[in-house]
């Protein structure tokens, strides 16, 4: 259920692309608004330079993109009922930056945590491991690993902006990498890292409460 919801998601995300896309092809750009917030979705329904042809076009893909969120809704609801009472789902909800969504896709991704030996063995199932790129006396980076759950990482980096803008402890961390130079991304990345460390020990069965 949490990877079919995921891959209606990355269908609406499609569109949006391909909208904005055309956007960009007939050179089309809004100053009033963020794209996709409400005031832009009203700016483009009346936007007066789209060619017939754009128009049309972006017609059928906001159509079929008002479907998929009724479909996501509909999945959402469904998985709702079927964790209303797992008491991992509710441990988790009940932890700073963590929404419905994410604690689904944790739930099904990792199942138990206990099945892990370490957090850092988890960190490196969830693809949030830096990968290392040194040579010689040079120390260096790379990005995360390749291996690893991809899906569980897009939702950890996810959960990591929202940390870093709204939890003061991790918002903390996060500026005292940056004040020692990391860039943003790694800042991002080191944040997840280290809540899902955090996670492994917190979430062990022993310590759930229903």
């Amino acid at each position: 259920m949490v990877r079919y919801r995921d891959q209606l998601a990355h269908q609406r995300r499609n569109l949006k692309l391909r909208v904005s896309a055309l956007l960009r092809q007939q050179r089309i750009s809004c100053s009033v608004a963020r794209p996709w917030t409400r005031k832009w979705e009203t700016w483009l329904l009346e936007v007066k330079d789209l060619s017939p042809e754009g128009r049309w076009v972006i017609s059928q893909h906001l159509r079929r993109m008002a479907e998929l969120l009724k479909e996501i809704a509909e999945v959402e609801d469904h998985l709702a009922e079927l964790t209303a009472e797992d008491p991992l789902v509710a441990s988790l909800q009940r932890l700073s930056g963590i929404g419905p969504v994410t604690a689904w896709t944790i739930r099904a991704e990792i199942g138990r945590f206990d099945r892990f030996r370490s957090g850092k063995q988890l960190a490196r199932f969830c693809a949030l491991t830096p990968r290392n790129a040194s040579s010689g006396e040079r120390q260096a980076d790379a990005g995360l690993i390749k291996a690893g759950n991809r899906a569980l990482r897009t939702v950890l980096i996810e959960a990591a902006h929202r940390l870093i803008r709204f939890d003061e402890e991790w918002k903390s961390f996060a500026e005292e990498l940056l004040r020692r130079g990391k860039p943003k991304c790694v800042v991002v990345a080191a944040t997840a890292n280290r809540w899902v460390r955090r996670l492994y020990h917190d979430m062990q069965p022993s310590r759930l409460v229903a």
